[in-house]
């Protein structure tokens, strides 16, 4: 286990250029490709080493396999759009059944070799935004990996919220609780009442992305359609939450984020948080500044 000193230093939001994977669930929703893409853009800051697909089923997928397999498509359509390069690894394809018992994938056996190259000095920087069976099987199957990551994870709500029934969060407890309880640095951003302000609209779509490039265009273009098709005809506004994650590596001056630290929770089966003050510290996201983040979003993906 991490020495606290040493653990407040891998939670404070880092200077210069740092290594990161993202683990996303990217044909979930349109969040996941704005995050991706917004990832892909942020050179002088992030070395992105990998992408790993996610599982999720939703009306979207016809299971977890199915939700996996598109997120890995989908993740390659980016690529090719955004004209970049990076190795991309399929998930699982089941969430974690317990939490003893890792499930098998190329992307959790990625993580668990790769993050042995790192250290609690020089971690690598986990970010997940999708169910997180995969990160959870990589700490089960190299559990040292726990004190040379910092993990970023944007699920749950927050701790104000009635309950943590969240899409990421509630799909995958047993995961959530092996994440949470592995001793891994932990930066939580939760949905409902923090990173749920991070909305944009078609105007803004329109005016800021449409036309720039193929990557903007397509974010902007899949964003109208989607709304057009559960809002047509009605005022709407879209999350576009994943980002936030992203936008805490950026953070190192506090422009797109405010934080605090609390003893890191316990997601329960009941879909609430338990609470005890003897765990260790996670930093948890309680605030985002939409329009610094918006803004630097569309900035660099229409550049």
């Amino acid at each position: 286990m991490l020495a606290l000193e040493q653990r407040l230093k891998m939670l404070t939001c880092p200077e210069g250029r740092v290594d990161m994977v993202l683990d996303t669930d990217a044909y979930n929703e349109i969040d996941d490709q704005f995050a991706i893409s917004y990832a892909l853009r942020i050179k002088e800051k992030l070395d992105l080493k990998a992408l790993y697909a996610a599982p999720f089923h939703n009306s979207r997928s016809t299971g977890p396999r199915d939700g996996m397999l598109k997120s890995y498509d989908e993740i390659l359509k980016l690529l090719d759009l955004a004209g970049e390069a990076c190795d991309v690894f399929k998930g699982s394809e089941t969430y974690l059944p317990d939490e003893n018992t890792p499930t098998d994938s190329p992307a959790a056996r990625d993580l668990a070799a790769r993050a042995m190259a790192y250290t609690a000095d020089r971690p690598l920087y986990v970010v997940a935004i999708g169910a997180i069976t995969n990160i959870a099987s990589a700490l089960l199957m190299a559990p040292d990996i726990a004190d040379r990551i910092v993990l970023v994870w944007l699920g749950g709500h927050s701790i104000e919220w009635p309950d943590t029934n969240e899409f990421n969060m509630m799909q995958d407890v047993a995961a959530a609780r092996v994440v949470y309880g592995s001793g891994a640095p932990l930066v939580m951003l939760p949905c409902m009442g923090v990173v749920s302000a991070l909305t944009t609209t078609g105007p803004e779509l329109n005016h800021w992305l449409s036309g720039k490039n193929p990557l903007a265009d397509y974010l902007a273009q899949q964003t109208i359609d989607e709304a057009n098709t559960y809002a047509k005809g009605r005022v709407w506004s879209r999350v576009i939450w994943d980002v936030a994650a992203v936008a805490w590596l950026l953070n190192d001056q506090g422009q797109f984020l405010s934080e605090k630290l609390i003893s890191t929770p316990i997601p329960q089966y009941d879909h609430h948080y338990g609470f005890d003050h003897r765990r260790p510290p996670c930093k948890y996201v309680y605030h985002v500044n939409r329009d610094a983040i918006i803004g630097d979003l569309f900035k660099r993906v229409s550049s």
